[in-house]
């Protein structure tokens, strides 16, 4: 199989590196932008297309990595260039196969999406810690199997998900990802207040976030759970809320009642009613 990506962003950057790494081969890049193309191929020893037809005729499976407003847009451009028989891969989190390829049928050419849960901040870096991201795949039956297959055997984890569930899957990956950024950018703020620079703030949370993240992933939840709502510390809970400015505070009494559901769990002796109370 011969790989082909239009666009030449983080995405494709980091994709193109990783399966090229693994031995995969790639036809090449083309993009709007012939400086990001050019730099695509240069990075995964590929071709650089002028020509998005081209790039189409000398690949069997085309990745759109553009935006996700661009894709259908995209794909109507390219519909009528020879796509039967090629598969169409996009990786929006959010959107499925057939939004973005609705007639795809009509051209006997398949669709899906292929989702990796991973943060790609840079082009030139995200690709080495691809191997442990996981895998989410929808659309069309041979395209899901085929890749399921493919990532399986680069040693990725993968599922196949359902087009109905799609808007679910990645609100959740938003929570444990781009919410986090503002939950950190929340506690920063707090500790500006009490003199800390920023990047004071940052060296004194980073060994705590990342110690609870490890936490959370070795012994699960709640048994990773530590704090004032664990133990049901009514007086430092209010303390909290009271210092928190008026835009935050029903950030922290929302993700609060989260932590009590969690607290009832691990220690089904203590009663949190009080604590429900001053949270709700």
């Amino acid at each position: 199989m011969k790989i082909g990506f239009i666009g030449a962003g983080k995405v494709g950057f980091s994709l193109g590196k990783y399966f090229s790494e693994k031995g995969m081969e790639l036809s090449g890049y083309y993009s709007r932008n012939p400086d990001s193309s050019q730099a695509a191929a240069e990075f995964t020893s590929s071709v650089k297309y002028s020509k998005v037809s081209e790039l189409i005729r000398d690949s069997d499976a085309i990745f759109l990595t553009v935006p996700d407003s661009e894709i259908f847009h995209v794909y109507s451009k390219i519909k009528n260039m020879g796509i039967n028989g090629k598969q169409l891969c996009h990786c929006s989190g959010a959107m499925t196969a057939s939004d973005t390829f609705p007639d795809i049928s009509e051209y006997s050419a398949h669709g899906a999406s292929i989702h990796p849960l991973f943060p790609i901040s840079s082009r030139y870096e995200a690709y080495k810690q691809m191997g442990a991201a996981f895998f989410c795949i929808e659309g069309d039956n041979a395209v899901v199997e085929i890749w399921t297959e493919i990532l399986s055997a680069l040693g990725n984890r993968t599922r196949r998900i359902s087009p109905q569930n799609k808007k679910q899957y990645h609100a959740a990956c938003a929570v444990s990802s781009n919410l986090v950024c503002g939950l950190i950018s929340m506690s920063i703020m707090l500790l500006k207040n009490c003199g800390f620079s920023t990047d004071e703030a940052l060296c004194a949370l980073k060994p705590l976030a990342e110690s609870n993240i490890r936490n959370i992933f070795s012994q699960g939840l709640p048994d990773a759970l530590t704090g004032a709502v664990e133990r049901c510390d009514i007086k430092t809970v209010k303390e909290h809320i009271l210092c928190i400015n008026s835009d935050d505070r029903q950030i922290y009494k929302s993700l609060s009642i989260k932590l009590t559901q969690l607290a009832e769990i691990k220690h089904p002796e203590i009663d949190y009613s009080e604590m429900y109370r001053i949270l709700s």
